[in-house]
């Protein structure tokens, strides 16, 4: 893809001097990303759940008190939900997902189309054909389209679902403010 530099016109840019910086910034954005944890130690993610059930039980039952032995349960409570937090995170896997371009997106999407079926049934695109494709283009660690169809087709049906509308949903993110007029 071939992406020319168009340059604003002369008195657009006397309008607003600024606008030149506003441009060189709109096309630094970095396009969105989204992650994946994958975390198979139930034993590490159980303590952390206990952890912060403790942490929470500890703020409720010591919510504006400023004794010495309040502060030191509320810290404490912390360092233990700090502690297992790192647990959790030393046996996560993360997988990161990027925005594709919008022509990529479109491409992919142009590739895969419906089935007849599928098309009968308002679909379009073939999210069965596209999901490996689609994992693969979008994740920034390197993913194969094989690995994906390998982890698609072989992990439980939610677990593949969250693999996929991982890669999917952050297609789909803006983080544009329309304002309030």
């Amino acid at each position: 893809m071939t992406t020319t530099t168009v340059q604003p016109p002369a008195e657009a840019v006397a309008k607003d001097a600024h606008w030149q910086s506003t441009l060189d910034r709109l096309r630094a954005r970095q396009r969105p990303t989204a992650t994946l944890r994958i975390c198979d130690d139930q034993d590490a993610k159980s303590a952390l759940a206990e952890a912060q059930a403790e942490q929470r039980r500890l703020q409720r039952l010591h919510d504006g008190e400023t004794t010495a032995a309040a502060k030191k349960a509320l810290r404490d409570a912390d360092a233990a939900a700090a502690k297992a937090q790192q647990k959790v995170d030393e046996a996560s896997i993360v997988l990161t997902f990027r925005a594709l371009e919008r022509t990529a997106l479109d491409a992919l999407k142009k590739a895969h189309p419906p089935t007849e079926e599928q098309a009968e049934d308002g679909f379009e695109i073939n999210a069965d054909t596209l999901g490996p494709a689609l994992v693969a283009a979008s994740n920034a660690d390197g993913m194969t389209e094989e690995q994906a169809g390998e982890f698609l087709d072989t992990w439980s049906d939610a677990e593949a679902g969250a693999l996929f509308s991982t890669a999917w949903n952050v297609q789909l993110e803006s983080r544009l403010d329309l304002g309030k007029g």
